[in-house]
């Protein structure tokens, strides 16, 4: 049932739609720093899909 929530989208449209398949850097902190960079993009585009609607 845990698996049901509505996280899961957004991690199949960040693989999927936006490409994004693997870390390009190595290390907790650079992964960390990457992973804020793919958040700030999904919600950004999730921001602009939103006031166009």
């Amino acid at each position: 049932m845990l698996r049901k929530q509505l996280v899961e989208p957004v991690f199949g449209i960040i693989k999927s739609t936006m490409g994004f398949r693997n870390f390009t850097l190595c290390g907790l902190e650079k992964v960390k720093a990457d992973w804020t960079l793919v958040s700030f993009a999904y919600n950004c585009r999730r921001i602009a899909r939103l006031q166009a609607a």
